[in-house]
């Protein structure tokens, strides 16, 4: 290996520092001669890559925004929901990490194998339980003592969000989410081995007055068919074959050409009183606000579109166009 070249203001630094004592050289000779070890720890190994993580990121930051309208609209109050943080950690480290009662659901993820935990925050939950019983949305802590409607009514309003998680996703893997458990003991679930790497995604929540964290735990086992689908290469070289999809633009266009179109042609308006209208007889005229010198407007679905003057081709009505209206002009008809 290459000796590293120095430049000369490096040197001028070093024999700076050398003269006046900021560096030792014994240290420095001793620095180079020690081996320079990185701490590794297997309990946690990292199994995910960051472009992984920001890809899962990215599908929970769309999560976060459909359960924000999901939740808004079922309690009808203030609610705000953003994605706090990704992270992959060991199981057993997000099982203590979590208190020790508190709201949890289990999902199955078919088609993918293992299950995935969804840990409501205490505070959240019963907010959204007040308020679903007409209240104002106080948070009062009693998991302890859950009675049996109050958990059917969690339960039934966790699963009725299993929508915005399958579409969260479909941009990944189809899924189809079911709630297979609900739990307030995280001591009660063996999920996984506690080595077994986990990514546990954190969303900030804001229920009216009441505010705490909705954790997601996602085992490995469960990404793991779909990992090189979680990279920006995959989604980059997905999109490009979309583009390019032989034909596709041509058929578009060959369907948008053949469709049927109404188009129609205002020969001029008029203002009359309702005296007027009712003593109408045939023989009258009525005068319109269009001058035989001025063209006529031609609209598709309400929108002008040309310029047009009226007259007869094989002696049918036609009309004959002048000039494209261009937007944001004002017809002469308006």
């Amino acid at each position: 290996m290459a000796d590293e070249v120095l430049s000369q203001n490096e040197i001028d630094a070093l024999l700076s520092a050398l003269s006046s004592g900021e560096m030792d050289a014994n240290q420095l000779k001793e620095d180079e001669q020690s081996k320079k070890v990185r701490v590794y720890d297997f309990k946690r190994a990292l199994r995910f890559s960051k472009d992984q993580i920001r890809s899962l990121s990215r599908i929970h930051e769309n999560f976060a925004r459909l359960l924000t309208t999901y939740f808004s609209a079922q309690l009808r109050t203030y609610v705000q929901i953003n994605v706090a943080s990704v992270d992959q950690i060991p199981y057993e480290e997000f099982i203590r990490s979590i208190p020790t009662m508190t709201i949890l659901n289990i999902y199955s993820m078919s088609p993918l194998d293992g299950r995935i935990i969804f840990e409501f925050n205490p505070n959240i939950a019963y907010a959204m339980l007040d308020r679903m019983l007409g209240g104002k949305g106080t948070s009062v802590n009693k998991v302890d003592s859950l009675t049996e409607i109050e958990s059917s009514l969690m339960t039934q309003l966790f699963e009725n969000a299993l929508d915005n998680l399958r579409e969260a996703w479909s941009s990944v893997v189809d899924i189809d989410p079911i709630l297979e458990e609900f739990e307030v003991n995280p001591q009660f679930l063996q999920l996984v081995s506690p080595n077994e790497t986990v990514v546990v995604v954190s969303l900030n929540t804001t229920i009216g007055e009441s505010s705490g964290m909705i954790n997601i735990c996602i085992p490995h086992v469960v990404l793991e068919p779909i990992i090189p689908k979680l990279s920006v290469h995959y989604w980059m070289q997905t999109e490009k074959t979309k583009v390019r999809k032989p034909g596709e633009y041509e058929q578009l266009t060959k369907n948008l050409e053949s469709a049927n179109l109404d188009l129609k042609v205002l020969l001029g308006e008029t203002k009359i009183s309702v005296n007027d209208l009712l003593n109408l007889k045939p023989n009258d005229v009525m005068q319109l606000n269009q001058s035989i010198e001025d063209p006529l407007v031609m609209k598709a679905d309400n929108e002008s579109l040309f310029y047009v003057q009226p007259g007869k081709k094989k002696n049918k009505l036609a009309v004959q166009i002048l000039e494209e209206i261009e937007k944001g002009e004002q017809p002469n008809d308006e």
